[in-house]
């Protein structure tokens, strides 16, 4: 039997940048997944004021994502779920899409990663999907930086991409050698400032933003 193996990214994309699509491109070479889902967050418990309308960050996704090499889709049930946004629900429920046989992998970024232990039912995530996490500069992933409790189960559950590849859910991996820092926070300020942060956001967002007055206020 040939297993599925879906990856799933999701974040603010407040808006999306270079630093989310290295993260999703670096994991499609490694992982050879048969879909990247992308998942805006609707109503993130942790973060407060995203500054861009839902759809405008859906269409930001769409254009980021339009040239890779497998089937990217872009799920929006955080979107049009009306309660706060636990990343357990939304495994939850693309397990019970997918069944119990297809591996899922939950990409993470660094910084994503150091509060991890803050989410909600987060060691329940492995019950459902993979963790893999990448490095960012400034937020190292080695033991020593990490939650004590994070840094544990990473390691206990550490795996190869073939094991992960070939497995429903409950490993891990991390990748150190993944070294794009780039700042949502500094990018919506750029704009603000009438600054074209060209080498931080693809061009056809870029466009957009500006086609649709974003980030201006």
């Amino acid at each position: 039997m040939t297993r599925r193996c879906i990856a799933l990214l999701g974040g603010s994309f407040d808006p999306v940048h270079n630093g989310h699509v290295a993260l999703g491109e670096y994991f499609i070479k490694l992982l050879a997944p048969d879909e990247l889902r992308i998942i805006p967050a609707g109503n993130p418990w942790q973060k407060h004021g995203l500054q861009a309308d839902p759809q405008d960050r859906v269409e930001m996704v769409r254009r980021a994502f339009d040239r890779q090499p497998l089937p990217v889709t872009i799920d929006q049930q955080e979107i049009v779920r009306s309660t706060a946004t636990y990343t357990i629900d939304t495994l939850r429920a693309v397990r019970a899409e997918l069944g119990a046989t297809a591996s899922i992998v939950f990409l993470l970024g660094a910084d994503q990663l150091h509060h991890l232990n803050s989410w909600q039912e987060w060691q329940h995530l492995f019950d459902y999907a993979h963790l893999c996490a990448a490095s960012r500069p400034g937020f190292a992933i080695d033991a020593s930086h990490l939650p004590v409790a994070v840094a544990r189960e990473f390691a206990r559950r550490a795996a190869t991409p073939e094991q992960i590849r070939n497995t429903p859910h409950g490993l891990t991996y991390l990748a150190s050698n993944l070294a794009v820092d780039v700042s949502a926070t500094a990018i919506r300020a750029a704009l603000q400032s009438g600054e074209r942060p060209e080498s931080l956001i693809p061009a056809t967002v870029l466009d957009y933003i500006e086609q649709h007055h974003l980030y201006k206020s």
